[in-house]
């Protein structure tokens, strides 16, 4: 089996488990949570670095919050 084979072989397996996957959306929206404070502090921290803003934990919810409803929004 060559490596072509076996990728088109995973890739096809993987759109099938995808398609009929029911998992709780809950997960989803938690990772979602996790990952846009995670992003909104990293974003934060480089402009309070730049100077463009100052690092508080107001700036740092109100960025988290927007991008959450920005990627809740994208994916509905």
């Amino acid at each position: 089996m060559t490596e072509d084979d076996r990728s088109e072989r995973d890739e096809a397996g993987f759109s099938e488990a995808a398609e009929r996957s029911e998992g709780s959306p809950w997960v989803a929206q938690g990772i979602n949570a996790v990952l846009s404070t995670l992003f909104a502090l990293v974003v934060v921290g480089g402009l309070d670095f730049i100077g463009a803003m100052e690092f508080t934990l107001v700036n740092v919810a109100t960025a988290a919050v927007v991008l959450f409803t920005i990627s809740y929004i994208a994916t509905r």
